[in-house]
């Protein structure tokens, strides 16, 4: 069962940009180490046109390659998906070897997962069919494209995964956009949503500040002083 914050606040985090998000998790928080905050460089986005996507993680594992004698059924992941109450981000984990010769998502799995309310998916591995899961207009994050795969499975779901650096937690809110991924921890995404403004703000003044075509060097001994202060 997914622990829930309301509605109000996955709206507000999706309003900003997921460096806005992780700034503003700093001032709550203060510095994490990165493998609690955000992805690394190794999973791109590849459907930037869908602009910021927040939900809550679910996961799992899978074998793209060769058969495995413990695979689990289909069914209990995408009741997870379906039963969730609140949209999700599902984190798919390649545990196969060699990580990313064959595919773990496709265009058919980004029509199901989305009609049960996943809005996008976190492949750490390798994707195919990217235009038809445009169509199926499902947000994706991965590691590379490739157009197959051999005997695939799921072997375990529901449970903590890495992706590119990121530790996963299975209910994690995650803030999803162009730049990667943000993780936010349930218990204080209402406070991270409050802060996001005021990490705006500030920004805005700063924006402002050094693009006034009357900008000069002493006002920028000004603002040294000031930002010292």
């Amino acid at each position: 069962m997914i622990n829930k914050v309301g509605g109000a606040v996955l709206e507000t985090l999706a309003a900003y940009d997921s460096a806005t998000v992780q700034n503003a998790a700093i001032l709550v928080r203060g510095y994490v180490p990165e493998y609690d905050d955000y992805t690394g460089p190794d999973i791109k986005c590849m459907l930037p046109e869908f602009g910021v996507l927040v939900g809550y993680a679910v996961t799992a594992e899978l074998f793209p390659l060769h058969d495995q004698p413990h695979k689990v059924g289909w069914d209990d992941y995408y009741d997870s998906i379906a039963n969730a109450g609140a949209p999700t981000i599902a984190v798919l984990k390649d545990v196969d070897h060699p990580q990313g010769r064959g595919a773990i998502f496709g265009d058919g799995m980004a029509y199901r997962h989305r009609a049960l309310g996943c809005l996008g998916v976190i492949v750490d591995g390798s994707v195919r069919d990217v235009e038809g899961i445009k169509k199926a207009k499902c947000g994706l994050w991965g590691r590379a494209r490739v157009p197959g795969h051999g005997p695939f499975g799921i072997v375990r779901h529901g449970g903590p995964v890495n992706a590119a650096g990121l530790l996963v937690r299975p209910g994690d809110i995650l803030v999803c956009d162009a730049d990667g991924v943000a993780r936010v921890p349930v218990e204080i995404a209402a406070d991270v949503a409050k802060k996001c403004a005021e990490v705006r703000k500030k920004e805005r003044v700063m924006h402002d500040y050094f693009s006034d075509a009357k900008f000069t060097l002493k006002k920028y001994e000004a603002w040294k002083k000031a930002d010292k202060g």
